[in-house]
């Protein structure tokens, strides 16, 4: 059980930050917004389903039909989704798909062709061979290898290997069977050919529509600028934290029982898998204790988390919550030393025992910090859910026969509605409203928790 807040101080600030960011009780349609329609058939299914009841027939055709307009939504040319389309594509396109396939295993048919190029036509090896129509011949093979020319690679190599075989040289010959006998080089050929399809070009004009690639120039400075501001939000918050602690160890009739730590990583000496779980806290306010042999020690208050933008702490809440249910394993009568940027600090198992794992009582502990604008109208299906439902089978087939100008019927969706009412692996897309409820809920805005901590606590008279 959590134990009572240390100071009616915290619990009054906790409740006094304005929550910003968030949301209805219950999502409400929105006219023109299918994916609001459809959250709010999904929060009415989940709350259907939670009382032990089948959802009303009237949700099911509501979500159908939702989910059909965020489908024709989505697939338009003008102002469409890139990403659905380029996955419609690949669905409903044979050699889009073998592209995709192929273009996923790439990196590694390329090392291991130049790998195979490398074993006989390095420039440290044709450095060793005396001058001649060979030595010229690998070095051409090189730098095409280089170059990326795969076909043109193929066939100097099969003529080569031929000439080789002739010529007895059985080393040359050996090494260019491996490079034309494997099926990394005739792969990237298949690939560079593929390159060519109309629909196969279509295909990447819609994946570049989508943003940087993952691991490109462009993609490590998106994640480095994210990175930048969560790290403003967590010295925004930890300067208001402390300032709180001040207050409270004034209002303390003992004085300096409060502080702020920050960057507190998770020992693993607590007896728990940290499988997917937070092992790092952003910012934590403590107080101060004692252990069971009288050792100064700390319990832990509130746990601050920074995030850059709202989706970011909705992607972050399950692997918090496995987080706190990693710290309430920690043993009774136990300390644990936590590394923090202000050094070691002994936290008492019992306190960390005692903190919610699950429930509005995790609010008691638990806040997140942003500093990103609150939105007019806050987006009620979010992107993981939404590109979950888009991208399930049925609803690629629907939106592939709109494409091509076939007959459909919304009916056809229905399988899409079976899964997220039944399917475990669709829970996170039924809950994604109390999923997303919950967290702006835990979520405050850096400047009105500096404005709560200001009211909140105030001065002891000197």
């Amino acid at each position: 059980m959590f134990l009572s807040p240390p100071s009616p101080l915290l619990h009054g600030l906790l409740r006094a930050v304005v929550r910003r960011y968030g949301v209805p009780a219950a999502p409400c349609a929105r006219a023109g917004h299918p994916a609001s329609s459809v959250a709010a058939a999904l929060e009415q299914a989940r709350v259907a389903l939670a009382a032990g009841e089948p959802p009303p027939a009237a949700t099911k055709q509501a979500f159908i039909e939702a989910l059909a307009q965020m489908i024709q939504e989505a697939m338009r040319a003008d102002y469409g989704d890139p990403a659905l389309q380029a996955l419609v594509l690949r669905h409903g396109a044979a050699q889009v798909r073998e592209y995709a396939s192929l273009s996923a295993a790439a990196d590694q048919h390329v090392r291991q062709v130049l790998a195979a190029v490398n074993a006989v036509a390095h420039p440290a090896k044709r450095q060793r061979m005396p001058p001649g129509a060979w030595r010229d011949d690998l070095a051409q093979l090189h730098a095409l290898a280089a170059a990326a020319s795969w076909s043109a690679l193929a066939g100097l190599a099969r003529q080569r290997r031929a000439a080789a075989e002739a010529a007895g040289e059985p080393s040359i010959a050996s090494a260019l069977a491996r490079l034309l006998d494997g099926p990394a080089l005739e792969q990237l050929q298949r690939l560079q050919a593929l390159e060519m399809d109309p629909l196969v070009r279509q295909y990447q004009s819609l994946c570049d529509r989508q943003g940087p690639r993952p691991g490109s120039a462009a993609a490590v400075a998106q994640g480095l600028a994210a990175q930048r501001r969560g790290a403003e939000v967590e010295a925004l918050a930890a300067q208001a934290l402390r300032t709180f602690a001040e207050r409270l160890n004034q209002a303390a009739p003992a004085g300096g029982s409060y502080r702020v730590a920050t960057s507190m990583r998770v020992p693993s000496s607590i007896p728990a898998s940290a499988d997917r779980a937070k092992s790092e806290w952003d910012v934590v306010l403590v107080r101060e204790a004692r252990s069971a042999d009288g050792a100064a020690a700390w319990d832990v208050c509130l746990l601050v988390e920074a995030k850059a933008s709202v989706d970011a702490a909705t992607t972050d809440l399950p692997r918090l919550l496995r987080g706190l249910r990693l710290l309430a394993h920690a043993e009774p009568g136990a300390v644990y030393a936590f590394k923090t940027d202000q050094g070691m600090l002994p936290v008492r198992g019992d306190s960390l025992r005692a903190l919610p794992a699950d429930g509005p009582a995790v609010a008691d502990a638990v806040l997140y910090c942003c500093d990103a604008p609150a939105e007019p109208a806050p987006r009620l299906l979010n992107a993981a859910g939404r590109m979950q439902l888009l991208s399930a089978p049925a609803s690629l087939e629907y939106a592939w026969r709109r494409a091509e100008g076939q007959p459909t019927d919304t009916g056809s969706l229905e399988p899409v509605w079976r899964q997220v009412v039944s399917a475990p692996e669709w829970a996170p897309v039924l809950n994604q409203y109390s999923t997303l409820r919950q967290v702006r809920g835990l979520m405050a805005h850096t400047d009105d928790l500096r404005h709560a901590v200001q009211t909140a606590a105030p001065r002891r008279p000197a």
